[in-house]
Order: structure tokens, then sequence, then C-alpha cells
């Protein structure tokens, strides 16, 4: 099965400083049946004007990655990890038993980024961190595993039992994945349009499928999108 979601039934929460786009419950929005995508708990699809952010808060028991579309986001934490994530990185914390952490955008240029929280394996783990540039990586119509559970490819290794992919995708080509039984894949365009199991899918819409052993992902036009398999 693969349910559509397209993108104007995304909830937007608007602030002073922040406009973002909650695809599972999150904060003010609460929706019993849109909870959570198997062990993908929190897909934030964030814009943060300059000057601004998330000043110091905790989390804990959860997987969290940030990945920067443009902008240039700074990170502190008690682990104490302090940097700066720019267009193209990759973040990752663990919060285990709990860490306090800030992101800030200390530039004057709108930040553009997603963050994604996914349910760890186990709790009470010891927090940890990771960052990674994959701007060096040029390959398109593949999958690139910036995280994953597993050692593959380049990708930043996480405690929790999902693999997050980004590709390029052009127009009229093709990338096949076969999706393991207990497993879901959860697609998010960010620009473009792709047709995923023949339903056209374009920026800001997002796809969930499960029960699908083969699945095929041809660009409609040339387009950008993340993609995890995750247990469901």
């Amino acid at each position: 099965m693969t349910q559509k979601i397209p993108a104007h039934d995304r909830y937007l929460a608007s602030h002073s400083w922040l406009s973002t786009y909650h695809l599972f419950s999150f904060a003010d929005y609460f929706d019993p049946d849109n909870m959570n995508f198997g062990a993908l708990r929190v897909f934030n699809d964030d814009t943060i004007d300059g000057r601004s952010g998330f000043g110091q808060h905790g989390h804990r028991d959860m997987e969290i990655v940030t990945i920067v579309l443009s902008g240039e986001l700074t990170h502190t934490d008690s682990m104490g990890n302090s940097g700066v994530i720019k267009a193209g990185e990759v973040q990752y914390m663990s919060a285990g038993i709990g860490v306090m952490h800030s992101e800030v955008n200390n530039g004057d240029e709108q930040v553009h980024l997603y963050q994604i929280w996914i349910m760890p394996k186990s709790k009470n783990l010891q927090p940890s961190y990771g960052q990674k540039d994959f701007t060096g990586i040029k390959e398109k119509n593949i999958l690139v595993p910036v995280v994953s559970d597993k050692q593959i490819g380049q990708a930043i290794q996480i405690q929790a039992d999902a693999t997050i992919y980004l590709s390029e995708l052009e127009a009229s080509k093709k990338i096949a994945y076969e999706l393991q039984s207990g497993r879901g894949l959860f697609v998010y365009v960010t620009e473009g349009a792709i047709i995923i199991n023949a339903a056209e899918f374009a920026a800001g819409d997002q796809a969930r499928i499960v029960d699908e052993k083969e699945i095929q992902m041809i660009g409609k036009m040339d387009a950008k999108f993340v993609a995890i398999d995750v247990v469901v």
C-alpha cells in the first residue's frame, strides 16, 4: 500500500521567527491517527529566520537527525559539542539518558532544514553525536545513505532501526527499491516531482509505503527527496 499525503495536508505552524511543517503530531499539533510511521516519530520541515532559533532545551531516549538544506545552523550541547552545520551536512544526536542542546541561526539569511526523530532500539543509552558533510557525493539516480544502524557507505551510525537516504533523481531515470517484510518506506519530496508505484508526488508531498516488496521511483522531472526505511 502506498499512501499519498499531499503538501497542502501538512500542518503549518507559523511563529514570528519560525515557519514549520509538522508531518506528524508535534507540539501544538495533535492527531491521534498521525503520531508516527513505525519508529519514525517526528519529521519537521523548518525554516528559521536570521538571528533566532531554538534556545537550550532537553531531550532523552530519541535519535535526532538534522539535515540542513540551506543556510547555517549553530549547535551546542551538554556533551561539549559546538559547531556549525552547513547546507549539505547531516548532524546526528542520540539523546539517550538525557542531553541539553541549542540550535541557533546566527546569520542574517534563513536556514531551511529537516529535523527527524526516530525511536531508539533501546532506552537509557549514553548520549552521542555525529556530523558529516555529504556535499562531495555527486552521484545521482541512487539512494545515498546518510544515517543508518548498519555500516553502509559513508552513513553516520545511529542507534535506531532505520536508514535515511538522500537522492537526486533526474527526469525519466529510475530507482528500484526492495522493501523487506516488517518495514516501511517514508518518502518526502524536496524539489521537483517523482512517480512512486504509478502515483505522482511533487515538492512537499509524502509517501508512506508498507506491504510493498518492489518500489519503483521514476523522475517525473529533476527531483530531490528524502527516503527513510524504518521498522513498522
